[in-house]
């Protein structure tokens, strides 16, 4: 029986054959990653107010243990993208970037991925992605699946204290 997992896959609405992809590739490896993000058939194509999109993109971070976003050529250009980052963040959620089959090393990450840091997986690291989703490891790769060589920067968290 595989291993069920809650996550929240943020995604460029474009790439979902991708995010398909991802999710079957983690169930071929044993994970049942049931996702909680917004996928185009599961959208009703209301008008929906600013504030009515961030309350439920709140609500389905909530549910989720592991928040994952998949970096491709036009993620880092997507306002909800960014928004769900930081809410992740702010619920003390895992995150984890995959950059999506075929990126290369150009690719740019979205502005809360660079602020706030996470693992970052090649599309080829299914297993290495499952050991982060169950707490196993934390991994920095660049998007042909090779690791990152050099200082890496993570955000500097100040503390005030009395």
């Amino acid at each position: 029986m595989a291993d069920l997992h809650n996550v929240f896959i943020s995604h460029y609405g474009e790439d979902e054959k991708q995010l398909d992809s991802l999710k079957q590739n983690l169930k071929n490896h044993g994970c049942d990653a049931r996702n909680s993000s917004v996928e185009k058939k599961d959208y009703d194509n209301k008008r929906h107010s600013d504030a009515v999109i961030a309350r439920y993109l709140r609500i389905c971070i909530r549910w989720a243990k592991t928040f994952i976003v998949m970096i491709g050529e036009h993620t880092h250009e997507r306002k909800w993208v960014n928004y769900e980052i930081r809410q992740a963040i702010k619920q003390g959620k895992t995150i984890v970037g995959v950059y999506e089959k075929g990126c290369k090393d150009n690719v740019k990450l979205p502005g809360a991925f660079k602020e706030f840091g996470g693992s970052l997986l090649g599309w080829n690291s299914t297993d290495k992605l499952i050991d982060v989703i169950n707490g196993r490891m934390t991994v920095n790769e660049k998007p042909d699946g090779l690791p990152v060589t050099g200082p890496v920067s993570y955000p500097m968290i100040y503390i005030k204290c009395k």
